[in-house]
């Protein structure tokens, strides 16, 4: 492990055992406490460059106080372009950020565009109450603008300061105004979700060890036989996996053992977004709870769900409910393809400069474009039992797409991305465009272009 991991590992831990003292709190000191512990984080790991996430929240809170009506789309635009001054600070020569506070600005990020599209939505809210005389409908929307101290309370909260997950502005003041945190579930739901930590981490370090990235940077790994250079990327997206799985199970931990994101089940939460609908829990009736709104990973679903699409659903889930909600709905596009096109590119950029992070994410349209030709010009033509074969053979195929797209991700330098691609024929590409070429053949007319384009924008209402 690099000192940085063993850093975030000790941070994580430390937030798990200090929220269960934060449900002591009342609501102003539990939101001191917070702050003073997050700022400290933050001074203590990032130094001189914590004035980068300051500025950020600085610049987002003048834009909401000057135009809120533009805040959500300004608020996207100051953040991006900040990230942008963020990344090439060396250029003016200014030192180089660290990486604990590269993770700081990324999530920063997130929740400063949030924070503008809720307060846009409190205000447009407040206009139709008062020209309507009804109650807005708005599920658990914001009661009051929030004040500079709120803004930066809600910015540099300890939980998930560096490793998310993401969450927003109502969230953190629901958990802020719990009646009762000590009778919420704590200890078991924490323990649930970190049992399997330590599974996580020791197969990321062994896996690691016997097939270390590093070798496929060498000339050497070029005279493997095919198969050999084939099944590297397997090992290499199973080491990335186990890795992120035991980060973000132990930051869930910590947003659990804290409180954060307990809601009753009856609001049917979503990760990242929370309530999606009223609830008035009966006073009378034992009330069960989720973390639903701080759920970052579905590991179990993640490795065993049969599309692309759905791969990406149960992966850094909240920060998905951020594209899907403040990104891909407001993209210059129709057509499903490039609109998912588009929130690729936009996800890109927010994860960093380098280009192997375009090349991973601009392959998933191509795949998701594949999967979709071929659903419906194979798998609807075929009885229950061929479409059995066809859900495990498509399975198979989404997780050599994520391998081979974990590459990019990883390698980061075009050439190093490219060179590996190229070692295996760009077989997940070649795939994909014969998937498309073939699904086009077989639907063949342009009735059945439609009907399936029909199909499409169903299946993604439904999603």
């Amino acid at each position: 492990m690099s000192p940085e991991e063993i850093v975030y590992l000790e941070i994580l831990a430390a937030s798990i055992l200090v929220g269960f003292l934060f449900r002591y709190l009342s609501p102003s000191v539990k939101r001191v406490a917070a702050l003073l512990l997050g700022l400290t984080i933050t001074i203590a790991t990032c130094g001189i460059h914590t004035l980068h996430s300051l500025i950020t929240v600085l610049g987002t809170w003048v834009i909401i106080k000057i135009n809120w009506r533009s805040a959500p789309s300004l608020s996207l635009g100051w953040t991006f372009f900040y990230l942008l001054f963020f990344r090439l600070v060396t250029w003016f020569g200014l030192p180089q950020p660290t990486p604990f506070a590269n993770a700081i600005q990324l999530l920063l990020t997130l929740k400063m565009v949030s924070l503008a599209n809720e307060i846009h939505s409190y205000h447009l809210e407040k206009k139709n109450e008062v020209s309507s005389f009804t109650k807005s409908a708005v599920v658990r929307g914001l009661s009051h603008e929030p004040s500079l101290y709120d803004v930066i309370a809600y910015s540099y909260c300890y939980v998930g300061i560096m490793t998310g997950p993401f969450f927003r502005y109502q969230t953190y003041m629901d958990w802020l105004q719990q009646s009762n945190p000590l009778s919420l579930p704590g200890m078991a739901p924490c323990i649930q979700r970190l049992q399997m930590v330590p599974v996580y981490g020791a197969l990321f370090m062994a896996v690691n060890y016997v097939f270390p990235l590093s070798y496929v940077r060498t000339e050497e790994f070029l005279e493997e036989n095919y198969f050999y250079r084939f099944f590297y990327m397997v090992a290499i997206f199973f080491v990335f996996r186990m890795r992120f799985y035991a980060a973000w199970c132990g930051a869930e931990a910590g947003c659990i053992s804290a409180g954060l994101g307990c809601y009753p089940k009856e609001a049917l939460s979503k990760p990242g977004g929370g309530p999606t609908v009223k609830y008035n829990p009966d006073p009378d009736t034992a009330v069960e709870y989720d973390f639903k709104t701080i759920q970052n990973i579905d590991c179990y679903n993640s490795d065993f769900c049969s599309k692309v699409r759905h791969g990406m659903r149960y992966w850094n889930m909240t920060v998905q409910w951020w594209l899907h909600h403040y990104i891909y709905p407001n993209a210059p596009f129709r057509t499903y393809a490039l609109r998912a096109g588009w929130t690729m590119l936009i996800s890109a950029y927010w994860h960093g400069l380098h280009a192997g992070y375009y090349l991973s994410f601009l392959t998933i349209p191509l795949c998701i474009a594949a999967e979709t030709a071929m659903e419906a010009s194979v798998r609807a033509r075929l009885g229950p039992k061929g479409q059995n074969i066809f859900d495990w053979v498509h399975w198979f195929l989404k997780m050599r797409a994520y391998d081979y797209m974990c590459m990019g991700f990883v390698l980061l330098k075009a050439s190093d991305t490219i060179n590996y691609w190229s070692s295996i024929y760009f077989i997940i590409q070649i795939i994909a465009l014969v998937c498309i070429g073939v699904g086009q053949i077989m639907k063949g007319g342009r009735k059945d272009r439609s009907a399936g384009e029909k199909e499409n924008v169903t299946r993604e209402k439904a999603e």
